[in-house]
């Protein structure tokens, strides 16, 4: 992944359910690790495309092995699973198919009479996260799981039609811009988000998974595996500095991660690596805090779920299925801090920054960066600032084409169920 290096090699996992999804051996990143796949072309984007769809198609047949009737309880942090397989294919449709401006990138509109109808009828007022209440899509008239992949297929197809045009297009010259190409990495990336929450959703509900569904590896052949434990407690110091926060130069970038500017830092001391499950397991038998309800302690050890199926665990893997809340009482309890996402970045620019094993909690509320403005996607960003909490790095589940040290992830501190830890500053 453009020169960086990706520690960690898969593992043999135990058990039926999918194993030890969070062992000491994970495919963890080092260094400032920046996806591939925001600056490949036509034919890349395709081959990724494909690829994800295939993720896509197997975590619908995975669930289904393990929930035949598809249906989950309505819960804030969740969807029906149909609705998330079927809004997958409308957000392709709507931004590489269906509008007429695709090719405009961030200058594309974002509704009105640039899009053309529907493969799909009443696509619209079934997926449009934009216009249908999260609360209201258990009662929704979806099609069921054969309709939803043949709405997938059709969409996918045509998308990748258009690409194949445009990568014609541009045949023998120039490689089509980044406006061109835009709307592409972001139906991609787009996708692999709702792939990792497939898995963290099933997570929460005890369903078993394949593995190979769940286990991130590396997009491409340039990224070397190697044997490295992450479970480390050294830390990483950090000299005053001036770092630049955000995104510039090309390729691809969300809204919520320009415009590029100037952060002042003090010197600091962070963890190399995410807290262990052994750093904070005292913290819960000192003080009586509660544990994440996947974790528990029965005979005399200490047990995970994962999966539906309960397993030692491994006090060595970074602490997880923990919210803000959880993390700010460790630190306060230990006599340090989260660091701002600022810190995090510049951090991970360091030798000896280990990540990529889980999301990570930072101090930072969600905000605007100076200079921010809103791309056609309009709901990504907007509507959250201020009321969510900022984690970087990524997990487990996460696909390596969204993978990048300025990613910026966004949640209430308040989620549990994503896969979630902190690291720590010295005090």
């Amino acid at each position: 992944m453009n020169g960086s290096t990706t520690v960690g090699s898969r593992q043999v996992f135990q058990g039926a359910t999918g194993g030890r999804l969070f062992d000491r051996y994970f495919v963890g990143c080092q260094g400032p690790v920046h996806s591939a796949v925001r600056t490949a072309g036509p034919a890349v984007l395709a081959q990724a495309l494909q690829r994800t769809r295939a993720r896509t198609l197997g975590l619908m047949q995975a669930w289904q092995n393990a929930m035949p009737d598809l249906s989950v309880p309505p819960s804030p942090g969740m969807n029906p699973p149909l609705w998330e397989w079927g809004h997958i294919a409308w957000f392709q449709e709507w931004w590489t198919v269906r509008n007429r401006q695709r090719h405009w990138g961030t200058r594309s509109a974002s509704t009105g009479e640039a899009f053309d109808d529907s493969w799909l009828p009443d696509a619209d007022a079934l997926y449009n996260s934009s216009e249908v209440a999260h609360d209201s899509r258990w009662a929704l008239p979806l099609p069921d799981l054969a309709g939803t992949q043949a709405y997938l297929a059709q969409v996918l197809q045509r998308s990748l039609g258009h690409l194949q045009a445009l990568e014609a297009l541009h045949a023998g010259g120039r490689p089509p811009s980044d406006e061109a190409i835009y709307f592409w990495r972001l139906v991609l990336q787009h996708e692999d988000m709702h792939n990792e929450a497939s898995v963290y959703m099933a997570q929460a509900l005890g369903l078993a998974l394949p593995p190979a569904l769940c286990w991130r590896e590396p997009a491409s052949g340039d990224a070397r595996g190697l044997q490295a434990p992450l479970g480390l407690t050294g830390s990483v110091h950090v000299p005053a500095q001036v770092n630049t926060l955000g995104y510039s130069g090309p390729g691809f970038a969300f809204d919520n991660e320009r415009q590029a500017h100037p952060q002042a830092l003090g010197a600091f001391e962070i963890d190399a690596a995410a807290v262990s499950w052994a750093r904070y397991l005292p913290f819960v038998q000192a003080t009586g805090h509660a544990l994440p309800p996947h974790v528990r302690w029965l005979d005399g050890v200490w047990q995970a779920q994962q999966f539906g199926q309960w397993q030692l665990l491994d006090l060595q893997a970074p602490a997880v299925h923990l919210n803000a809340h959880d993390a700010q009482a460790w630190c306060q309890w230990a006599g340090r801090r989260l660091p701002t996402e600022a810190e995090w970045e510049c951090a991970a620019q360091q030798p000896g920054f280990l990540w990529g094993q889980v999301w990570e909690w930072t101090a930072s509320d969600f905000a605007p960066y100076p200079g921010f403005e809103v791309h056609p996607y309009r709901d990504y960003s907007a509507p959250w600032w201020h009321g969510h909490r900022v984690l970087r790095g990524a997990c487990a589940a996460t696909s390596a084409h969204v993978v990048d040290v300025r990613y910026r992830n966004f949640f209430v501190p308040e989620r549990r169920d994503i896969f979630a830890g902190f690291r720590s500053v010295k005090v």
